[in-house]
């Protein structure tokens, strides 16, 4: 039970002790601002990242391919003068082409997902800082329909946040009733098998991480509605951020084992603990411990639950 339900047991925790720490965590706006903060990185991100861990995989360059989604989007609207539609277009196909140079070395050449991955993160951040010159790109007046989505509300709900709920519904469709979602989580739990049943494996772990790179473009996408600007410098730790809120919510780093819902939950895990900190004005070099303990914590029991039912 503890390791089925356990991050429902540690968001409900940290509700109550939030709650309780601040009278203010509960308020409609502190509440709309935790999932605003969610929804423009790690929420929108996670549904990405939990495909590829459960081909047993993992994607170290969202972070980077969110801040060249970034950087792309200002620069498509402030000099090209594409119209918002074609940079979305063109920015998200930017991200599956990462996630596709990625995914085809650990596909086809069988590469490690943590090298190969790893040399993306410095290629994608290498090129926003090229592209951007190292400045932040101001998305001008072509950007203001942009701005407003980012800034926008729909019945009474932000509308990055509405985003990431149809992110987490179409992903936890795909993952639960479709061919591909049961093939990707039983590629991480017998590659062999799946590929000895006449599957092409190299595919379908091509997909996901054609899938994480997409999303990630969005998010950055996302962050530049929300600050009105394309900077180089979204999503610097994000992989970090990503990557625990998937295992908070039971993913298992060995493939296999996941679901949206509780990576939803553990979405909102981390931006309950970085909220709680903010209110109780903890300093910024301070956070940085507190999450990793917390992190650890929660790991604890997730892991610790599966090691006592073994």
């Amino acid at each position: 039970m503890l390791q089925r339900f356990g991050t429902l047991a540690i968001f409900l925790t940290l509700v109550v002790v939030a709650t309780i720490w601040s009278d203010t965590f509960l308020t409609r706006v502190n509440v709309l601002n935790v999932l605003r903060q969610v929804a423009s990185g790690t929420g929108i991100m996670a549904v990405g990242m939990l495909y590829v861990i459960l081909t047993r995989g993992i994607d170290l360059s969202v972070g980077s391919v969110a801040a060249l989604g970034s950087v792309l989007t200002g620069h498509f609207l402030a000099f090209s003068g594409f119209n918002i539609p074609t940079t979305i277009l063109l920015v998200v196909l930017a991200g599956c082409a990462c996630g596709m140079v990625t995914g085809g070395f650990v596909a086809y050449l069988r590469l490690p997902s943590f090298v190969m991955s790893l040399a993306m993160m410095a290629i994608a951040r290498g090129l926003s800082l090229i592209i951007s010159e190292g400045r932040p790109i101001a998305l001008g007046e072509a950007g203001d329909p942009l701005a407003s989505f980012g800034s926008g509300f729909l019945f009474g709900i932000p509308q990055p946040v509405i985003l990431m709920f149809a992110i987490f519904i179409v992903g936890g469709i795909v993952l639960n009733y479709t061919r591909f979602g049961r093939l990707i989580t039983a590629i991480g739990s017998n590659e062999e098998a799946v590929r000895l049943s006449g599957i092409a494996v190299p595919r379908y772990i091509l997909a996901v991480y054609v899938i994480s790179g997409a999303l990630a473009a969005l998010a950055g996408i996302i962050s530049s509605s929300r600050t009105g600007v394309g900077s180089a410098q979204v999503g610097v730790g994000a992989e970090l951020n990503v990557i625990a809120a998937v295992v908070i919510g039971g993913a298992s780093l060995m493939g296999g084992r996941g679901g949206v819902i509780n990576t939803f939950l553990g979405v909102l895990v981390m931006g309950i603990i970085a909220n709680m900190m903010n209110l109780g004005g903890v300093p910024g070099y301070h956070q940085q411990v507190y999450m990793g303990l917390i992190i650890v914590i929660a790991m604890l029991l997730q892991y610790g639950a599966g090691a006592f039912r073994r």
